[in-house]
């Protein structure tokens, strides 16, 4: 009997679970048994080891060979199995020295040629490899630069099988002859100077979801004309990540506002950058040549998608929804009303939370998902009710159904509800080049977060929107009489409880903006006005906040 074994990763959502691959060898019927509960994408390997193997110039061992995967009661999926169990079989035939494989990570798709190609979540699995002790992967080229943003951990680069057999047998590497075979190919193909090693890491289309890429050009919000409200929510919400919503009719700016948005935000932490990464890596999202998210990621689905597509799931194991590729970021949902309302209301959770848990029968997960949501939807089904020209024919009924569809329990939890008003020409004309650039305003709202950051130094939360309303009530207190118009509103039943809380959050966001040392009877009176869209005097008619 032979035996040999190495190692890869299962992904649990973004999370890793270490999973040896042990080949064993018998006398018997050539046969080529997987188990370890793999999925449809895991049962093909066998074909695709056996050809690549093969196509690497080793030799296919003729024996029962039994190929398990432990623990087995963790549900394997996907083709990044393959290189592991590739080198397990050859360990097992004694091409190569079991001891050499016994300690090694490997992660990688193989085609039937022997290349390695690159396969979704590389990071959340090397960081699952760091956490178990591995200090050694191995990966496709293309994941170089993913897998090496795990600190101490070696990462070793392959293009081929039969590169990795030559370097864990010290044998001559095959690089040359091999990138003539390559090249001599994609001229056949008709893409000369583009090579295999290149064609091996396709991109996986997203599920109905854009997601800025690292090297697309930032939108400044002097591109904006006017909206002085909407631009100044717009502060406030970048200040201390609230929720927004605009209400407005077709062509008055929502969208180009929103589309400003993640410009505003700070750059993420180093933490929160892996985190985002690890999300994007597995959701296949990642852009070319930007192994790691740096900026707040933008995610702006079509109002028609489904709630696998925004929240997360799918056949088998979930896979992130738009709410998690959104993480530390922007979720935008333009004509929100449109959406479904079961999957609008499925947001509610992760609003309050975080994050998502998904059950399915075949497992459970926890996605992160601690976004900025944002809202735009129109006023009536045909976007002119209130406009000056008029023009609306919806009836009343029509109207009271269309607004419906953003349920209440879900705008409750936004906290910054904003009309954008169509621009005249005047305005237009007047306010050109005017504006205020995106980075005068995000110098405000960085100093705003550190403001806030220092304020809750030593706690667990670091904006304005995560502090639970009680804590903030009994640990920050406002100024005096400060909240009066707050409670009276509560009493009316304007506010719910939820809603009072999200009063103080916001006008904490609004003093940092100001300096304030604590919020004033202006600030909660501005941040009422942000709330139910009443006008109350405050100084959202002024200049700035």
């Amino acid at each position: 009997m032979a035996f040999a074994r190495t190692c890869s990763v299962a992904l649990v959502g973004v999370e890793g679970v270490v999973v040896e691959v042990q080949a064993d060898l018998e006398p018997g019927v050539a046969a080529f048994t997987l188990v370890g509960l793999p999925d449809k994408s895991l049962v093909e390997s066998r074909d695709r080891v056996r050809a690549a193997v093969v196509n690497a110039g080793a030799e296919w061992p003729q024996k029962k060979l039994t190929v398990g995967l432990s623990p087995a009661s963790v549900p394997k999926s996907g083709s990044g199995f393959d290189l592991s169990v590739a080198c397990a079989v050859l360990g097992a035939a004694e091409r190569i020295d079991p001891r050499a494989i016994a300690d090694l990570m490997m992660i990688g798709e193989l085609g039937l040629d022997g290349r390695v190609r690159h396969v979704r979540g590389v990071l959340p699995a090397v960081l699952a490899a760091a956490d178990a002790g591995y200090r050694q992967v191995v990966v496709p080229e293309q994941a170089v630069a993913e897998a090496s943003l795990v600190p101490d951990v070696t990462v070793l680069g392959v293009r081929s099988l039969r590169q990795l057999i030559a370097l864990l047998t010290d044998e001559a590497p095959p690089e040359d002859g091999e990138q003539e075979q390559q090249q001599e190919r994609a001229d056949r193909l008709g893409t000369p100077g583009r090579s295999e090693a290149v064609l091996g890491g396709f991109l996986v289309p997203g599920s109905g979801r854009a997601v800025t890429a690292g090297g697309e050009r930032q939108l400044d919000l002097a591109e904006v004309a006017g909206q002085a409200g909407a631009r100044r929510a717009l502060e406030v919400a970048a200040a201390g990540r609230h929720h927004l919503f605009f209400k407005g009719p077709p062509g008055a700016g929502k969208t180009m506002l929103a589309e400003r948005l993640p410009g505003l935000l700070p750059p993420l932490s180093a933490a929160e950058s892996l985190e985002v990464t690890a999300v994007h890596s597995v959701a296949g999202t990642l852009p070319p040549g930007h192994p790691l998210v740096e900026r707040p990621p933008y995610c702006a689905p079509h109002h028609s998608a489904t709630m696998a597509a925004l929240i997360g799931g799918g056949t088998g194991l979930p896979h992130p929804g738009a709410v998690s590729v959104a993480h530390h970021g922007v979720l935008f949902l333009d004509e929100a009303a449109e959406c479904s309302g079961r999957v609008l209301d499925a947001m509610r959770q992760p609003l309050e939370s975080g994050y998502v848990v998904v059950a399915r029968a075949s497992g459970m997960m926890r996605l992160p998902a601690r976004f900025l949501l944002v809202l735009a939807a129109n006023p009536c089904p045909c976007g002119r009710h209130g406009m000056n020209a008029g023009g609306c024919e919806c009836r009343p009924s029509s109207i009271r159904r269309y607004r419906a569809r953003l349920s209440g329990p879900l705008l409750d939890r936004v906290d910054l509800r904003v009309t954008v008003h169509p621009l005249t020409r005047s305005e237009l004309a007047a306010l050109e080049g005017t504006a205020e650039c995106t980075a005068t305003v995000a110098a405000r709202v960085r100093e705003a977060r550190e403001r806030a950051a220092a304020r809750y130094a030593g706690t667990d939360w670091t904006t304005n929107s995560d502090v639970p309303g009680h804590a903030l009530r009994k640990g920050w207190p406002v100024a005096p009489g400060a909240l009066r118009e707050a409670e009276e509103d509560m009493d009316r039943g304007v506010l719910t409880a939820r809603g009072l809380d999200r009063v103080l959050r916001v006008a904490w966001t609004v003093a940092d903006l100001a300096g304030h040392d604590r919020p004033t009877a202006a600030d909660v009176r501005c941040a009422l006005e942000l709330r139910t869209g009443i006008t109350r005097g405050s100084t959202l008619s002024g200049s700035r906040l």
